[in-house]
């Protein structure tokens, strides 16, 4: 597959010859979906709590006696059904992470490319740099190219100037080769690579 490449303002920089195996598969909706899960699970913190009755402070004793009262026959003062009583099954600190085999990640990565360049939805840029950190000055190169969704993928080392311009606009994402990951590039309409980036990545792949 061959796209052309052009630089940040919007001029021709040639094309770049891309792999099939990486650009080119059929995307898979299932892979896809199945790594976005195991992204969003292992995100949760896990951290809510709430107290069972033996975590509650409050007497044992019964709270009356057992017969003649009329009423039902209770006990401690703690059990759910009371107010200040501890809650039955509640939430409890806990991992909501699931387990992915590496393979199946690799391979979804893969088919979120593929579905972006599918689309039409991957744009090759020559270079991500910026030699003044201006966000107006990087809006106007982004307008000239149409972009005002995107993520954009650089090599090992990012721009601190681009990087700083682009970090108060917003729906623009801009992330080092290492940070590439399925469900940032599903939640942007566009995807951005450099030159960069793509070697990087038919090198990981490779």
């Amino acid at each position: 597959m061959e796209l052309k490449v052009t630089t940040l303002e919007g001029k021709e920089a040639g094309s770049v010859q891309l792999s099939d195996a990486i650009f080119g598969l059929e995307p898979r909706e299932d892979i896809i979906a199945r790594c976005v899960k195991w992204q969003l699970d292992k995100r949760q913190a896990g951290t809510h709590k709430a107290k069972g009755r033996a975590e509650i402070w409050r007497t044992g004793k019964k709270m009356y006696k057992q017969k003649g009262t009329g009423g039902a026959r209770h006990g401690s003062a703690r059990v759910p059904q009371f107010r200040g009583g501890g809650r039955a099954f509640g939430p409890v600190v806990r991992s909501h992470a699931s387990d992915l085999p590496k393979k199946v990640r690799a391979l979804a990565l893969k088919h979120a490319l593929s579905a972006k360049a599918k689309d039409g939805d991957l744009v090759v840029i020559e270079k991500a740099a910026l030699e003044a950190a201006k966000t107006k000055a990087l809006l106007g190169h982004f307008a000239g190219l149409g972009l005002t969704n995107a993520l954009i993928i650089d090599g090992a080392e990012l721009n601190n100037g681009f990087a700083a311009a682009a970090r108060n606009i917003p729906n623009m994402d801009v992330l080092p080769i290492q940070g590439i990951n399925v469900y940032d590039i599903l939640r942007r309409q566009k995807l951005v690579l450099t030159k960069a980036a793509i070697d990087a990545l038919e090198a990981r792949f490779k």
